[in-house]
């Protein structure tokens, strides 16, 4: 019972719009002073530093990096272009471009949101322009995001694989297949709808092999990074880490050498924003480290498990109860925020039934993804609509379509484990 005020708190707070990582701290002290047991306060503290002591955790620096970098390296107009010889010619040709550009970028940003904020002051008002609905334009650019966080090097496969023990480069290898299915499900999504409203192809015509060349050597560069990544962990080179900061030094290769388009001033900036960024994440590890020692201490995990395992002995319904739990959760609650409470609970039952812990994390990263485009909390939704000026009631009928293809791919990646595993088995 020492346990429940601390968790009743956490979550009174966190409705009250109190940052997560402050609630998890308020939470876990009131344990502390609560306990009957002689353990000092101290020690949440050193529990706190204990859970950001991981090399592993420096990648999230690193990526949050060369996402930042990406916007005035010149990387992002070129990957347009290319987007737009490829895909111009289908109905819907710019939002067909939204969505190849969203896995083209997942390959190098890392961040669902930092993608979603890009393409909504790039593309949705270029997309108005041509007679696209707003609505319809920033539900496909916010439903496009949630291949990033699964396209390596999602920051997501990164925290999952530190928090699960689970190998981060078997994560990424695992992402690229589901990445490549969710682009192909949401492409004739956006062609089906563009097709019954109208919305024509930005070209007259397909491009002929040597437009597709040309546009594929100015973006060449941009593409060889993930391959890159992956690659040099595959084979050992470097670890994710080092892949990290080789990424970043690629990036700024690209940026200030061979494309000449970032200046000096930008470093600054985009140094600025990724420590931020990457200490508001950092924070957030640190009180769910302590908090986890608390859930640990008490006996949670293994409760919880043996709970569970009491009326549910198939691994498949398991699945299914998990992934309803999360969409519910993902209402109320930001995936990674989820991701940090939840995975070192549901972990024992992972081992427990038998599931593999990598296909495991693509499924929470597919279903806490799809929250960030619910009502009232998700973060996605917020920011685009923020940015295009969308309200929420309109955004969440245009959005509808791309919930279903998502809800569909997401019961793909559950019930079929091989679209996640195929190529770690290949690779590993």
């Amino acid at each position: 019972m020492e346990v429940l005020i601390p968790v009743i708190l956490i979550f009174v707070l966190i409705l009250l719009k109190v940052p997560v990582s402050f609630s998890l701290i308020a939470g876990t002290l009131t344990y502390f002073l609560l306990s009957d047991s002689q353990i000092s306060s101290i020690f949440m503290v050193q529990r706190m530093v204990a859970g950001v002591e991981s090399i592993p955790l420096m990648a999230i620096l690193f990526f949050v990096a060369v996402g930042v970098l990406m916007n005035y390296s010149g990387i992002s107009k070129r990957l347009i272009n290319f987007s737009e010889v490829v895909t111009g010619r289908l109905p819907g040709g710019l939002a067909q471009v939204n969505v190849l550009l969203s896995t083209l970028m997942g390959g190098l940003s890392g961040s669902g949101l930092a993608d979603a904020a890009m393409q909504s002051k790039i593309l949705v008002p270029e997309m108005e322009k041509k007679g696209y609905d707003r609505a319809f334009s920033t539900a496909v650019t916010a439903a496009s995001s949630i291949i990033t966080p699964i396209i390596p090097p999602g920051i997501a496969l990164i925290l999952y694989g530190y928090i699960a023990n689970v190998s981060i480069g078997k994560l990424f290898v695992a992402g690229i297949v589901p990445g490549i299915m969710l682009c192909i499900i949401l492409m004739v999504t956006v062609h089906i709808i563009s097709k019954k409203r109208g919305y024509q192809p930005i070209r007259e015509t397909w491009a002929t092999p040597v437009e597709i060349i040309k546009e594929s050597r100015h973006a060449l560069v941009a593409f060889i990074l993930p391959v890159l990544i992956i690659g040099g962990i595959r084979i050992g080179a470097f670890t994710p880490t080092e892949a990290g900061a080789m990424a970043v030094v690629f990036t700024l290769l690209l940026g200030l050498v061979i494309y000449r388009e970032m200046k000096l001033e930008h470093l600054k900036i985009a140094i600025v924003e990724s420590v931020s960024t990457t200490a508001s994440i950092l924070l957030l590890i640190a009180s769910s480290s302590a908090f986890a020692w608390v859930l640990t201490m008490e006996r949670i995990p293994h409760k919880a498990t043996d709970f569970v395992l009491g009326f549910v002995d198939n691994p498949l319904l398991f699945l299914v109860i998990v992934n309803i739990f999360l969409l519910f959760i993902g209402l109320f609650i930001e995936g990674n925020v989820a991701m940090i409470i939840l995975v070192p609970l549901l972990m024992p039952m992972v081992g427990a039934y038998g599931i593999d812990p990598v296909h495991f994390g693509i499924m929470l990263i597919m279903n806490l993804s799809i929250g960030t485009l619910t009502p009232p909390m998700g973060t996605v939704m917020l920011t685009t609509c923020s940015i295009t000026k969308t309200r929420i009631e309109d955004f969440i009928r245009a959005v509808l379509p791309f919930w279903l293809a998502l809800l569909v791919a997401l019961l793909l990646i559950t019930f079929v484990p091989q679209i996640s595993l195929l190529l770690v088995d290949l690779l590993y």
